[in-house]
């Protein structure tokens, strides 16, 4: 595939090595520095909070881009932190409309867990054809992913995707560089059964409304809980990259974020949910979609969201088309019900 005037696997090979030298860089000082110095406040951004950790991934990402990409490609970047509302020309002698890709960015999705060396986060990154403003996810024709594992870690994945082709995967050792491939498959279960599924509800401002709906989707799929029985599991990872890998691997069955939805209704009453998601979160959509999973907006459509820092959105996963056809008509019936849509 030629995407502008290179092909996919050109713009693979180079967010592949951005990705990693990001990768390398966090993971440095993830094993060199202070807790406290990572989670440090570094600025605040109208998308989200920047800690002093995001500022090292962010030298990394803006040290390739300038000394090695801008000097074989021309590129709209579109990442938090840049000025002119997220966006840099690259490189900066064209215009924007000159450039031959947009290309959206999160240096690390999933800083909170990361920063406090908790949980992977991942490097996240999509490539479109420059179509100007009028650009949104669903142009994304190749997205990359890549772990950014704990200092304890001691292997961590890579998942990348070309429109019309399938998923694609490594696992690399990260004491050696050895990599293994390996085929990311969603799960191919037709319900929640014993298995991982549920709604984002991070933080608080958006929990007790989320919680009622997942409530009642759960009832109206199931029935009533049955004393001393467990049957559906929820894992709060706390990265949209983080749970895209989950659906692409056969991990989650079902993830709805929906904080926008409920953001937008709490400011009629004049409160706020808090922080929701992102175009630049969701930037890796495509890596499920390739693998088989289904992912769709608020109203079952796939994401059209512009691709931007500050747009909130909402997204929903099913691993696959059997569970979305379960799921889908009675979570879209409670959202009417309860006025989010």
């Amino acid at each position: 595939m030629q995407i502008g005037n290179h092909s996919a696997e050109f713009w693979l090979q180079h967010l592949r090595e951005c990705q990693r030298r990001i990768c390398e860089a966090v993971l440095a000082a993830l094993r060199r520095d202070t807790q406290q110095h990572l989670a440090e406040v570094a600025s605040e951004t109208e998308g989200d909070v920047i800690f002093g950790i995001d500022q090292i991934a962010e030298q990394a990402f803006l040290s390739y881009f300038e000394q090695v990409l801008a000097r074989e490609a021309s590129f709209v970047l579109i990442a938090e932190g840049l000025p002119d509302g997220g966006k840099r020309v690259f490189p900066q002698a064209i215009s924007e409309d000159e450039a031959e890709v947009r290309i959206i960015l999160d240096p690390i999705d999933g800083t909170r867990p990361l920063m406090f060396d908790k949980r992977s986060a991942w490097s996240l990154a999509g490539v479109a054809p420059n179509r100007g403003e009028a650009t949104h996810l669903g142009d994304i024709v190749l997205a990359v992913q890549t772990e950014i594992p704990v200092s304890k870690q001691g292997f961590a994945d890579r998942l990348w995707a070309v429109r019309g082709e399938a998923a694609r995967a490594v696992r690399e050792d990260l004491a050696t560089g050895r990599e293994r491939p390996y085929e990311p498959l969603p799960s191919r279960k037709r319900d929640l059964l014993q298995g991982f599924g549920g709604f984002v509800r991070y933080f608080h401002g958006s929990k007790e409304l989320i919680s009622r709906i997942d409530e009642a989707l759960a009832e109206a799929l199931y029935g009533p809980v049955e004393p001393g029985r467990a049957r559906i599991f929820e894992d709060q990872y706390m990265s949209t990259g983080g749970q895209i890998y989950e659906l692409a691997t056969g991990r989650d069955r079902f993830v709805a974020d929906l904080r926008a939805l409920v953001d937008a209704a709490l400011q009629k009453e004049s409160r706020a949910a808090g922080l929701c998601c992102h175009p630049y979160d969701l930037c890796t959509f495509l890596i499920a979609e390739c693998a088989g999973a289904v992912i769709t907006d608020e109203r079952g459509r796939r994401p059209m969201a512009p691709m931007d820092v500050t747009t909130n959105i909402n997204w929903i996963g099913y691993a696959n088309a059997s569970l979305k056809d379960h799921i889908e008509p009675h979570l879209m019936a409670i959202l009417k019900r309860v006025g989010l849509l």
